[in-house]
């Protein structure tokens, strides 16, 4: 099968913590030298996204918040943007606030970090801002909660998600540090209806696309394309969602997979 099109997670997936290793980055321009569109699929804000995406040289669609934004940097608009229902952003606040918890909540432009005791702002990138309280009119309509804090997830999970869970996903996820962080987005955002957006953008079949990811947010993708890559580290009922495995990410997995693909044409 013939692919056009690569669409790679970023935590756990292209990325070694915050790090884009020089292995993976070189492969990933590679591919796009041998005329693959690449198509970044995060749960992280775009911004953060971009800013990868602009190291690594790429100029097509930007999937977002676990599928909640597709953006298009040039042209600096969104074509998928989908926000989490008001009447359960008011209760996700309340719970935020009562208790403890790191919370990265993306509104907008603009990303809250909401921790208890205000850190430094030069550790923040300029997107972020620190907010002791979250507060449904302020900051209203978001794209994603991000949230960590085993007491609070354990609520959430427990009492939040079943009353809510026709509305929301709620997804497990390895952040940076290692943690579990669960991600919330409305229903309709997910990273197999954003890729179907961004290939539409791009004129390419979704069946085009070969994806890659690590976490169980990274399935929607590995239902609809041609083939998927679970990463080495990743969890079996991962794994087997996907269509093949390559290595952990910290032994530069993706990079090992598009040399595959680009020697062999296919995985």
């Amino acid at each position: 099968m013939s692919f056009k099109a690569l669409a790679i997670d970023l935590d756990g997936t292209l990325l070694i913590g915050e790090d884009l290793s020089t292995e993976n980055r070189d492969a990933v321009r590679a591919a796009q030298a041998a005329g693959y569109e690449v198509i970044i699929a995060t749960a992280r804000w775009r911004h953060m996204a971009q800013r990868i995406s602009t190291e690594i040289g790429l100029k097509g669609p930007i999937i977002a918040c676990s599928g909640a934004e597709v953006y298009l940097p040039e042209q600096q608009q969104d074509i998928f943007d989908h926000r989490l229902p008001e009447a359960f952003t008011e209760e996700l606040y309340n719970l935020c606030n009562e208790n403890r918890c790191i919370a990265t909540i993306t509104v907008e432009d603009d990303v809250l970090l909401k921790l208890d005791g205000e850190p430094d702002a030069a550790l923040l990138s300029e997107e972020m801002s620190w907010v002791p309280k979250l507060d449904p009119a302020t900051h209203a309509k978001p794209r994603i909660a991000a949230i960590q804090g085993s007491a609070l997830v354990a609520d959430i999970k427990q009492n939040l998600l079943p009353k809510w869970s026709n509305d929301i996903n709620l997804y497990d996820s390895i952040g940076p540090n290692g943690k579990i962080v669960i991600t919330i987005t409305a229903k309709a955002a997910n990273k197999g209806e954003a890729l179907r957006s961004a290939c539409s953008h791009l004129s390419i079949d979704v069946q085009d696309v070969v994806s890659f990811g690590d976490a169980e947010n990274d399935i929607e993708m590995f239902k609809i394309t041609g083939a998927s890559v679970a990463m080495g580290q990743a969890e079996d009922f991962i794994k087997q969602a996907a269509t093949t495995t390559t290595l952990a990410n910290t032994e530069h997995g993706v990079a090992a997979a598009i040399h595959k693909l680009l020697e062999k044409g296919h995985l």
